[in-house]
């Protein structure tokens, strides 16, 4: 997913890119409005995080062009501002949530994902059902969490990638290069750590006993596997 990220602060703009980059997003920066315009029409990111006082042009004018020219794309202001006029404004021109400066790196993930499942969910609902089910736990990709029983696991979008190619390879040993590539990309640096941390804390999440994984096993000195 391509998440375009509008804010004049190269503090603010450079944090969000490495938080939300770590979490298997693909981030486009833009320092002012008139760049962030740009970048929109040139990549058609799939959301859009946009700080309101810019240079250039303020959020506020971009938002608008970016609703007269796709209505339904998920948009995020970025604000300092939390005077009531300025969110009733910022809604009426079509933005979909508000993070308020300053903001932890939680709840920034929290509410695009909030966001992500709103716009997503009902097309998944029209064109089928983006479920798949590994042991007991039933993955649902467009609302970017897995249930078992009637618990819900969040899960980031590089851990639904990872999940879908073990789904989709199921009894298959998955190499490392392999699985660097489809989830983090061709041109990551691979780092066996990174990959081995990554695994880790996603076995905490969606295994019974994170050590006797079940739904992640590991096949030493080549990869991962998912078994029926």
């Amino acid at each position: 997913m391509k998440l375009l990220i509008a804010e004049d602060d190269l503090h603010i703009r450079q944090g969000l890119a490495t938080l939300l980059e770590s979490e298997g997003y693909e981030c486009i920066e833009a320092a002012d409005g008139d760049q962030a315009w740009q970048l929109y029409l040139q990549h058609e990111p799939d959301l859009v995080l946009l700080d309101i006082m810019m240079p250039k042009q303020d959020g506020y004018s971009v938002c608008r062009r970016i609703r007269q020219h796709n209505e339904l794309l998920p948009v995020i202001f970025i604000t300092a501002k939390s005077e009531e006029i300025d969110q009733v404004l910022g809604l009426e021109l079509g933005a979909d949530d508000y993070i308020k400066k300053p903001f932890g790196s939680r709840e920034v993930i929290a509410r695009i994902r909030a966001v992500t499942r709103r716009s997503l969910r009902p097309v998944a609902d029209i064109v089928e059902d983006d479920s798949f089910v590994m042991g007991d736990l039933q993955i649902r990709p467009s609302e970017f969490r897995a249930l078992r029983d009637n618990q819900v696991i969040e899960l980031s979008l590089r851990d639904l990638k990872i999940l879908r190619l073990l789904f989709e390879q199921r009894g298959k040993v998955v190499n490392r290069d392999a699985l660097f590539n489809h989830c983090w990309g061709r041109d990551y640096f691979a780092n066996s750590r990174t990959l081995d941390q990554h695994i880790s804390k996603l076995r905490k999440a969606i295994e019974l006993n994170g050590k006797a994984p079940r739904i992640i096993t590991t096949v030493h000195g080549i990869g991962y596997r998912f078994e029926l």
